[in-house]
């Protein structure tokens, strides 16, 4: 894209653009493209990141002898063909859209079977990749945020009288907290969200400085375990970055926890040469893109579209990979339990890492590497 600096990468990645990719010209970043015929792995990142996010792992994987494809995604950094309008249509944002995204980029390529691994909200795209298209997807490492299964269809109801749709009673209860809240991904909703965060007081730079320190393994306080139930009660013992105090912005949110200049300086997972790539995309793009991912869950749409694959699992071998110190793993009560049992039919691994939050493939990129690696070979004889 013609005036956009050069992106900070390691040797053996290079970025590049594909166009026709579901109405998309999507930015790619590339390892292990030298070498024909080699296996694919597809990488999808989460919020707020990019595919630069995937950086620090993909020489390991192209080392290993695969080709390795991290895009932008929909919404997202130097991919270009969407629009992100707070009153426009949530659809392209569906996950049955991203599905879409996914599956044409690899078959741009010229990949009919491909590996695939996701993390944070690129978790669910790829769970849902998995899903709905096993004969292309034919392993899934979810990352950071397990899947717990298909949304279930009303059963048995047809002699019942009908229901009208209700709000999830759990937000009134959080508001009416003595010290009230609110859960990011409402907040996340709201109009003003986008702007909270672009035209932060501190600026984008200490903004995702102070958002990136407060979710990783760095913020001592990080000490997850599971909760007992979807309950005001249990989810207002989350972290502030997840279940907020209402009234507050997330840049309010994070602002009381920037790490020291001292800190930032000793920081080896995200230097400030890394982090200044990110501020200057946000800044340049804004939040919204990926905010319509979180507008899209909220909406509804995502319960009535998703209900056709009711009672469906991922067949496929799949693997879970999560910072120890990654409230990730637990925020939704009970879906890290269903992903063990009916979400995913064949779980080769779940691998909590020590010294990471919820960043775990660049807190420990080594370590997710061999994890990665080790799941991949499983696969292979399972």
């Amino acid at each position: 894209m013609a005036g956009l600096p050069d992106i900070p990468l390691p040797a053996g990645i290079r970025s590049r653009y594909v166009d026709g990719i579901n109405g998309l010209r999507m930015h790619v970043l590339e390892a292990g493209f030298e070498t024909k015929g080699r296996r694919c792995i597809l990488l999808l990142h989460g919020f707020p990141e990019l595919a630069f996010s995937w950086r620090k792992v993909m020489p390991a994987l192209a080392a290993a002898g695969y080709h390795v494809i991290a895009p932008d995604q929909r919404g997202y950094g130097r991919t270009t063909g969407w629009t992100a309008d707070y009153d426009g249509d949530l659809a392209p944002f569906s996950l049955l859209n991203l599905v879409r995204d996914a599956l044409a980029l690899v078959s741009a390529f010229g990949y009919t079977q491909v590996d695939l691994a996701g993390h944070d909200f690129g978790s669910p795209v790829a769970a849902w990749c998995a899903l709905i298209r096993p004969d292309v997807f034919r392993t899934v490492t979810l990352m950071s945020a397990p899947f717990g299964g298909a949304p279930a269809l009303p059963f048995n109801t047809a002699d019942k009288p009908a229901q009208p749709a209700a709000e999830d009673p759990v937000h009134g209860e959080l508001a009416a907290l003595p010290r009230p809240r609110i859960h990011y991904q409402w907040y996340y909703s709201t109009r003003g969200a986008n702007a909270d965060m672009q035209h932060a007081p501190q600026g984008v730079h200490d903004f995702l400085r102070a958002y990136y320190h407060h979710k990783s393994a760095d913020w001592i306080d990080n000490k997850p375990h599971p909760m007992k139930s979807w309950s005001a009660d249990e989810l207002a013992k989350l972290p502030t970055y997840y279940v907020m105090d209402l009234g507050e912005t997330m840049a309010e949110t994070v602002a009381k926890e920037m790490p020291s200049l001292a800190a930032i300086a000793a920081n080896t997972w995200l230097p400030d040469s890394d982090l200044a790539y990110y501020s200057a995309e946000y800044r340049r793009t804004g939040f919204q893109g990926g905010l319509q991912w979180y507008r899209y869950v909220t909406s509804g749409m995502f319960n009535s579209e998703m209900q056709l694959f009711s009672g469906r699992s991922i067949d496929v071998p799949s693997c879970f990979i999560s910072g120890r110190q990654d409230w990730g793993t637990y925020q939704r009560p009970g879906v890290f339990e269903a992903m063990q049992g009916r979400g995913c039919t064949k779980l080769l691994g779940c691998h909590l890492v020590d010294g990471a939050g919820h960043w775990v493939q660049q807190e420990q990129p080594a370590e997710v590497s061999r994890l990665l690696l080790k799941f991949l070979r499983d696969a292979a004889t399972a």
